[in-house]
């Protein structure tokens, strides 16, 4: 039986071409393939082995060929870069292997079945390792979880068709790897690809791209979606998109496929806290910014998971650092002390983190001395608390998530000099004097702090602004580097 084998010899470095192609290649009476590709497998013919070559882009006529050899009683091997069952001649070869099947059985004779003149060929396939496998290994561990392959050449697809799925893999959260990204007659391409990346993936989403992969002119680069360059892309290159887990470690790209997250759910046993986190992550996803500091992010992240609000990207203020200056705080011992307005307030801080770090949560609304000071001084109940608080507590973590008017006392004892916060959560909520109490906290620079802007906050948002700084170790889990 006559037999056609088709084998993939990789991108092109003689250690990627696998034992079973090169015997393969040993054995061929005939190779058929595109001329450049005959350099890789020369060494390996065996004397007297014809080389075939049908020119580029008449790839039909080299099946053809390879089949008209195959009836002569040829032991042939049909050649393809990187694997030849991706964008490369085993799929025609089968679809060639079929039709003259069709019209082999169209021509069968009544009494002996098929002509005897047809001979029957067997077609095998041998894989190679594909341009983005090659390409993968340069960068890293770009493809380490759900992946999909586009090619953009319109050659034989409708580009509508490679948008539709260019849309599909970007909005899916697929690694994406893309073959044929530009020519000279292919130039805007690419440039729609990224566009179209950008609606769905951060600016900041690793891409690496490799030109030439395991051959001498090979070269490799990593930058960002929004970085990347087309015009530094040509027709040997691939490139490769991660997703919204990928990150870049010591100039490689990672895509993590979720080991330590397990690890760290299993040791954690909180179901509750994977499940922010994921929530987290998916908020992240929408965020109209995407490069936004960690530090303003991660209270951003509480903020829009307790209101659901994606507005609070606008209204959610924070000084530089804040966040991890406060936790510092924290763990250094120099904050012991939390101070609310409101008992709401208090109630939604975290009590087993406060323990942790040796901290008391006070609020002053119901002490019997508030009411007695406010009558005297003729001032509200929250003024005369804050007044008594900073007394006691001159240098505590002041949080406002109800009472305008006790954020602007505690503005005045700052500018008197009797109040030295260590941070101020400024995230009161109403119609009067709530935006001018905020533009005046604003205006301490030497007081770290984060605000809720305009007319919008409350008591919810206050608690978890401060849940935020006591988790900030958890922060980490969003840096590029860790799997959420």
């Amino acid at each position: 039986m006559a037999k056609i084998t088709v084998v993939g010899i990789g991108p092109g470095s003689e250690q990627d071409i696998t034992p079973a192609v090169m015997n393969a290649v040993r054995e061929a009476d005939v190779v058929v393939g595109y001329n450049y590709y005959f350099q890789f497998v020369e060494p390996y013919l065996k004397d007297g082995a014809q080389c075939v070559d049908t020119g580029m882009k008449r790839e039909r006529d080299r099946a053809r060929q390879a089949f008209e050899y195959a009836e002569k009683g040829k032991n042939v091997v049909v050649i393809s870069s990187g694997d030849a069952a991706i964008y490369g001649m085993t799929p025609l070869i089968w679809e060639m292997a079929r039709e003259r099947h069709a019209l082999s059985d169209s021509h069968q004779q009544p009494s002996n079945g098929a002509n005897e003149e047809s001979m029957e060929i067997e077609v095998a396939s041998l894989p190679g390792i594909s341009a983005f496998q090659k390409a993968a290994s340069l960068l890293g561990a770009p493809m380490g979880h759900d992946f999909c392959v586009i090619s953009l050449s319109d050659l034989m697809t409708p580009w509508a068709t490679i948008e539709k799925r260019i849309v599909a893999a970007a909005a899916a959260d697929f690694v994406t790897a893309v073959y044929n990204p530009k020519s000279h007659g292919r130039y805007w391409q690419l440039y729609r690809l990224k566009e179209l990346f950008l609606k769905e993936r951060h600016g900041n989403t690793p891409v690496g791209y490799v030109r030439q992969a395991g051959r001498p002119e090979q070269e490799v680069k990593i930058t960002t979606l929004q970085q990347f360059d087309p015009e530094d892309v040509d027709m040997f290159t691939v490139v490769i998109i991660g997703n919204s887990q990928s990150y870049t470690w010591n100039n490689v790209v990672i895509t993590p496929r979720g080991y330590y997250r397990e690890d760290t759910a299993v040791e954690a046993k909180n179901v509750g806290q994977s499940i922010m986190m994921e929530s987290f992550r998916t908020i992240e996803r929408e965020l109209r910014d995407p490069n936004i500091p960690i530090s303003r992010k991660w209270p951003l992240l509480h903020a829009i998971h307790t209101t659901a609000d994606f507005d609070m990207e606008q209204w959610l203020y924070t000084d530089p650092d804040a966040v991890p200056i406060i936790h510092q705080a924290m763990e250094e011992g120099r904050l012991s002390t939390i101070v609310t307005d409101v008992t709401m307030a208090a109630s939604g801080i975290r009590k087993a983190a406060c323990e942790r770090y040796g901290i008391t949560v006070k609020c002053y609304l119901h002490d019997d001395r508030v009411a007695e000071m406010a009558k005297q001084q003729n001032i509200t109940r929250t003024q005369a608390g804050i007044r008594l608080a900073v007394s006691e507590h001159p240098d505590a973590l002041f949080v406002f998530g109800n009472a305008p008017t006790a954020l602007m006392e505690l503005c005045d004892l700052m500018r008197k000099q009797k109040a030295h916060p260590i941070g101020v959560i400024a995230a009161p909520v109403g119609f009067v004097h709530v935006c001018e109490s905020k533009w005046m906290v604003k205006s301490f620079q030497n007081v770290p702090k984060i605000i809720i802007e305009g007319r919008k906050g409350g008591s919810n948002l206050a608690a978890t602004l401060v849940n935020s700084i006591l988790a900030w170790d958890d922060a980490v889990q969003l840096r590029p580097g860790r799997d959420v």
